[in-house]
């Protein structure tokens, strides 16, 4: 079969440079015990490489000509590709509650949502890998302090070990896109309990990114009562959104649900 045309509407960007698919696929070589799921496989490049090195390979693939190709070529995927889209595959139901490890060169201009929906299954997704965009590649690695951290660099470190890997250069995809691209690895850590409400965090790290220019104190007062008192020696409320550590941003939520309290009582 000829070869896969890439589709802007999907935002494919074929990778021809065989020597990163194989350092991509090389960040699951502590995980061959565990299931993998590639999103948007394309031709192969990465699956062949994950095949190799004895992985249990599923793709999901939403374009049906890259689903035909991979029929064609790759005979150990019969029965192992998810024809549709990623974002609406129920991990838990498909592995039956079983861990997994997520990987693939993800398409740009669905990557974050990948990840939010990553986010969704971390009880499960062990590891998750991959290449995406340079600039949001390194928002989800973005430690506290530094200007690219942002919602996503939040939700997903409370959770995960995020490691920036590598760059990749826009001459090694067909056709090359227009920025460069970066590689990552998330490693899920030991957490099972932030110490705070979930939903209430996530409402907390949202709503300061969505007004990071302001300082908490400025910020917070959208998520209590009109009228509620703050702290006045909280140096945590003087600090802007993209300045706090993962802990930090547990203390404010905290700190919020402590002044809701109050204003019930």
């Amino acid at each position: 079969m000829a070869q896969v045309k890439p589709k802007k509407a999907l935002g494919q960007h074929f990778l021809t440079d065989l020597s990163i698919a194989a350092r991509i696929a090389s960040t699951l070589d502590d995980y061959v015990d565990i299931p993998v799921m590639e999103v948007g496989p394309g031709m192969g490049v990465l699956t062949r490489f994950l095949l190799d090195k004895g992985h249990d390979v599923t793709v999901a693939e939403i374009d049906t000509e890259s689903v035909e190709y991979l029929r064609d070529n790759f005979p150990a995927l019969e029965g192992r590709i998810v024809e549709g889209d990623f974002l609406k595959l129920d991990l838990r139901e498909f592995y039956g509650g079983r861990e997994c490890c997520v990987i693939g060169n993800y398409p740009y201009n669905i990557s974050s949502q990948i990840f939010f929906h990553v986010l969704d299954f971390k009880d499960i997704v062990t590891c998750c890998s991959g290449m995406l965009q340079r600039e949001v590649a390194e928002r989800l690695a973005a430690p506290a302090g530094t200007k690219a951290r942002g919602i996503l660099s939040v939700l997903l470190q409370a959770w995960y070990k995020v490691e920036y890997l590598f760059t990749v250069s826009e001459s090694v995809f067909n056709p090359p896109p227009k920025v460069k691209s970066g590689v990552i690895k998330m490693t899920r850590n030991e957490v099972t309990d932030l110490g705070c409400d979930e939903k209430l965090f996530k409402t907390v790290v949202k709503t300061t990114f969505g007004q990071r220019r302001k300082t908490l104190r400025n910020t917070v007062k959208g998520l209590v009562p009109a009228g509620t008192v703050l702290p006045t020696d909280s140096e945590l409320l003087a600090l802007r959104p993209e300045q706090l550590s993962v802990e930090q941003f547990i203390e404010l939520t905290n700190l919020v649900s402590t002044l809701r309290q109050v204003d019930k009582s």
